[in-house]
């Protein structure tokens, strides 16, 4: 798989991009500022629908614009697919495929599959439990696209559910059973949609531990043996995740008998406590979780272990997902570099930003585009220059 052309109009610093790209290794070479990095981040959110920098599309729209468009045509086994995605300042996004619109832009997830490496993967070491909710979602929906509708179902049901229990105490004091009975509907909804949710995270999980384990063994020879699990607020779920199953309905019973135990805590505190929204992917290196005891070299193993894990995953599915490198070799000491440098070594297309050619591996056959300034009515703008 690879993409064949990237065009941007109002996206982030780019008023308007056309670029057509290759096979192969492909490097953006810019100083700091220059944009490189919203070629890459665009890329991304057409195979995600979904920001590696930020949580929301606004800042995706240019300064000034009402819309953003991201374009590209991607070929797969010689087939090619054209996308077009529209991010719409306070409406709702819409997409075409080969020109045609569909209903939802979830219909276009999985045409573009990729896996990004870039420096703000150290927050799934680092970071918050989102984080990496968020990093188990984008790749068990890369693997089954129908994930992204199970996440948007679940989403919406914790809004409402949310929503309701802020009501529901004060109507409880009141004497108002109706609040109430409501509530278990909702209950039963959450427990659904949360089981399918917890379900496909644990599958994912279970098939990731042993390329992270490999993967973290490449990087950090040295280090201790890293692992994951998948760590939920609910304890039967806890258990049966450790014993590997993927049963849907194991979940939704215990979604259901945690909503139960819950109750008085959630309508006293007016949020939902039980649910996927709550867990975690746990990281560990020996004996001790890697998040607050791993080294800064550690931390950046495990993040490159998790990506690079993710990679082989996707690639035993039957295609090279592309590989989009955002600036990551300057953070690389030399013996991370060659092993990063050996995985992208016999990928199908692999994009690169860099600010100077030096970070990158001095044997890689590149194809080189700059990315520089020149004036424009609105100031100076990006521009590409292959």
């Amino acid at each position: 798989m690879y993409v064949r052309h990237l065009g941007l109009t109002d996206f982030r610093s780019w008023p308007r991009a056309e670029i057509d790209l290759q096979p192969g290794h492909t490097v953006f070479v810019a100083p700091n500022g220059f944009g490189k990095t919203n070629l890459l981040e665009a890329l991304w959110y057409s195979a995600t629908l979904g920001s590696h920098r930020v949580s929301t599309d606004a800042p995706l729209i240019r300064a000034g614009a009402d819309r953003a468009v991201v374009s590209t045509v991607v070929v797969n086994d010689g087939r090619e697919l054209a996308v077009d995605l529209e991010v719409t300042t306070g409406r709702a996004n819409k997409a075409r495929l080969n020109r045609s619109p569909v209903r939802s832009p979830r219909e276009i997830l999985g045409v573009l599959r990729a896996v990004l490496f870039a420096p703000e993967d150290l927050a799934l070491v680092r970071g918050d439990p989102s984080e990496r909710r968020r990093f188990l979602d984008e790749v068990a929906t890369s693997l089954r696209p129908r994930i992204a509708g199970v996440r948007a179902d679940y989403d919406k049901v914790l809004r409402q559910r949310t929503a309701l229990l802020k009501t529901a105490g004060p109507a409880r004091h009141r004497g108002d059973t109706g609040v109430l009975d409501t509530l278990e509907i909702w209950d039963g909804h959450l427990a659904s949609h949360g089981a399918q949710l917890i379900s496909a995270r644990v599958d994912l999980v279970n098939k990731l531990g042993p390329e992270v384990e490999k993967a973290y063994q490449l990087l950090a020879p040295a280090s201790r043996p890293a692992a994951i699990g998948y760590r939920s607020s609910v304890q039967v779920v806890e258990t049966e995740a450790g014993n590997g199953t993927v049963d849907p309905m194991v979940y939704e019973a215990a979604l259901l008998e945690e909503c139960g135990r819950k109750r008085s805590a959630e309508l006293e505190r007016g949020v939902c406590l039980v649910g996927p929204h709550r867990d975690d992917l746990e990281l560990r290196l020996g004996d001790q979780p890697a998040k607050g005891f791993a080294s800064h070299g550690e931390s950046w193993s495990m993040a490159l272990g998790l990506r690079l894990a993710s990679y082989e995953l996707l690639r035993s599915e039957g295609t090279d997902p592309v590989l989009l490198l955002d600036d990551v070799f300057a953070e690389l000491d030399s013996a991370r570099r060659q092993a990063l440098a050996k995985v992208a070594g016999s990928a199908e297309q692999v994009l690169v930003t860099a600010a100077v050619p030096e970070d990158l591996p001095a044997d890689w056959d590149v194809r080189r585009v700059e990315v520089t300034m020149r004036d424009a009515d609105g100031g100076r703008v990006s521009e590409v220059i292959t």
